[in-house]
């Protein structure tokens, strides 16, 4: 059955899940093989051992379907921006909502940290993810990097609206005169 049939579960991963999740990144990423480079190919598909080292540099998180991980989706603090790579969802996952959760929860995250805004990198081909990540709000950017060994990129933001701590702020003073 697919996974949109059944309710999806978003949480930290932790090291148990590595080789999982290295499996979650090749099985998504296999249909589109022919379109990398085989160094690019290979940087979007970590092995259990490179996952283990993205996790040590920040955070990383899976959807569960059932019980089954259909996605993932990795983090790490760049100044005042949050990276966000590794996005995944298994082809039986698709439509399943689990890339949405997943991007809410990278925001939510960010957020929470202060960061000013989500970037991430992906490649031309990755039309589906490409309208995800656009209906979330992220736009094309010029910023690089504009190729992952040989397989072109570009880069997507999104820029948050942090509210200040205990509240939304002062509201706007619209159609005020000020008196001198």
């Amino acid at each position: 059955m697919p996974a949109s049939q059944y309710q999806l579960e978003i949480r930290r991963a932790g090291e148990e899940d590595a080789a999982t999740i290295a499996a979650v990144l090749y099985e998504s990423f296999l249909e589109f093989r022919a379109l990398y480079t085989a160094g690019g190919f290979s940087a979007t598909t970590p092995d259990a051992e490179r996952v283990l080292a993205r996790m040590s540099e920040g955070p990383v998180w899976v959807a569960l379907s059932q019980d089954m991980m259909v996605g993932t989706v990795a983090a790490v603090v760049k100044d005042d921006s949050l990276y966000m790579r590794g996005m995944a969802v298994v082809p039986s996952g698709r439509g399943s909502g689990a890339g949405a959760r997943l991007l809410e929860e990278v925001e939510r995250y960010a957020s929470g940290a202060g960061s000013r805004r989500v970037f991430l990198s992906t490649t031309p081909f990755l039309h589906a993810a490409i309208r995800l990540y656009s209906r979330s709000g992220f736009r094309r950017s010029d910023e690089g990097p504009h190729d992952l060994d040989g397989t072109p990129l570009f880069t997507m933001e999104k820029v948050l609206r942090n509210e200040p701590p205990g509240g939304r702020g002062r509201p706007p003073l619209h159609g005020l005169r000020q008196f001198i």
